[in-house]
């Protein structure tokens, strides 16, 4: 099906869509520094805003006097938020433009990011993060649609990369500024000084992404809309990377919700300024996505699922042990293969999608937001019911989900193949 009969915008992955000179970016080209540079801190910001109440989760506990699992409901509401939200703000990114739609998402967010410290109640901070989340969602779809508009195949895998690898700096720098912040003078504080933080970050991505060259807006219409999600909905392979986005997510969201609360009970009995500082190994994440693009070069984007997968369960099986180095050694590991399956599964949806990227990238992002919240709540009752035990019980069963999918998805391929060798 065409772009024309979708009513989404013309891609630049259609041939007919492509300019006699190919003004897309690539590296070392004019605007790709500036392009990198400026997605790279939009996934600061994202991910910062988006998770910074995670760490200081015992300190909202302690503060309204609540559970693991209702103080949860600050990340979960967020990416819930994010979730819901990430389909409709990307069909208006398809209308107004990919920069106009993520300046917005950015400026209403980091406005409520402002707001956060001084919620009266923690109905009130949910609320408000909810309403974040959904603020929030105007980033992620739009910004791998810009890249699949703007950057040369060839480096849509390293571009995604970079920009997930700014999600991982948003999430370590976030976690280790609100613990040693929060540490001294209180989690509120170390609300507000994230969103100072975002705050800049979000005036230097207006200032430094090149304008778009590639796009063309399409319509609003919902029936239109509703067509290109079935479009996307009834293909297999999109299908089947949704679901590892939301499985990936909901192994990283139960354990980072939770590792604050294990960290500060014996034998650890961390303080929250050291607990912050156990995000630094979000830099393995940093590392793992963006090199993701060689990974898939060497194994395959199936293999490459594997290998995160192994990676990933290694890394839970690792983390219930006493010791607090083979936990750390656990959480490395645990990172590493999320970011990277992360960032195979959602350059393969901007790479599949034919037309209607916006909305594919959306459908990828709303699934693993969907996970993200699953798993901060189901990690949370987990770990009330049966400890931390129970949260990776949680993380390994959404990791066999993983690998299954990828075995039934390595199964179509070769059947596909055989089809096709009988038919020639």
């Amino acid at each position: 099906m065409s772009p024309a009969s979708t009513g989404a915008s013309t891609t630049v992955g259609a041939a007919a869509s492509v300019p006699a000179v190919d003004s897309r970016m690539s590296p070392g080209g004019p605007g790709y520094r500036r392009m990198s540079l400026a997605l790279f801190l939009a996934g600061v910001a994202t991910f910062a805003l988006l998770y910074s109440t995670q760490a200081l989760l015992p300190l909202i506990s302690g503060e309204f006097g609540v559970a693991a699992s209702d103080a949860s409901w600050t990340v979960a509401a967020a990416t819930g938020g994010l979730a819901l939200f990430v389909l409709p703000m990307s069909a208006l990114s398809e209308r107004f433009g990919r920069r106009t739609v993520m300046t917005a998402s950015l400026a209403v967010a980091v406005t409520l990011g402002l707001l956060v410290p001084f919620a009266p109640s923690l109905g009130v901070l949910v609320v408000l993060r909810a309403l974040q989340g959904a603020a929030l969602a105007g980033l992620p779809a739009s910004a791998t649609a810009y890249l699949a508009e703007e950057v040369s195949p060839k480096a849509l895998i390293t571009a995604i990369g970079l920009f997930v690898a700014g999600n991982s700096v948003g999430g370590m720098s976030g976690r280790v500024i609100t613990g040693w912040v929060a540490q001294e003078w209180g989690w509120r504080v170390a609300v507000g000084v994230i969103g100072a933080i975002a705050v800049a970050c979000a005036v230097a991505f207006r200032v430094l992404l090149p304008a778009p060259r590639n796009f063309q807006a399409g319509s609003l219409r919902p029936r239109v809309l509703a067509r290109t999600v079935r479009d996307h909905l009834s293909d297999p392979l999109l299908r089947r990377l949704y679901a590892i986005g939301a499985l990936f997510m909901t192994v990283f969201g139960g354990v980072y919700t939770v590792i604050g609360y294990r960290l500060t009970e014996a034998p650890f009995s961390l303080p929250q300024g050291i607990i912050g500082s156990i995000f630094l190994v979000y830099l393995v994440g940093t590392v793992s996505a963006s090199t993701a693009g060689r990974l898939v070069g060497r194994l395959g984007r199936r293999g490459a699922l594997y290998a995160a997968g192994g990676t990933t369960a290694t890394g839970l099986l690792l983390s219930l042990a006493g010791s607090l180095p083979l936990v750390l050694l656990g959480l490395v590991l645990i990172t590493g293969g999320f970011f990277a399956g992360h960032a195979v599964a959602s350059s393969a949806v901007s790479k599949t999608a034919s037309h209607g990227r916006a909305q594919a990238s959306a459908l990828y992002q709303s699934a693993y937001y969907v996970g993200s919240s699953a798993g901060s709540t189901v990690g949370a009752l987990a770990f009330h019911a049966g400890g931390w035990p129970g949260t990776v019980g949680v993380g390994l069963l959404a990791v066999l989900g993983v690998v299954t999918i990828t075995v039934f998805g390595t199964r179509a391929a070769r059947r596909t193949q055989r089809r096709l060798a009988a038919a020639a």
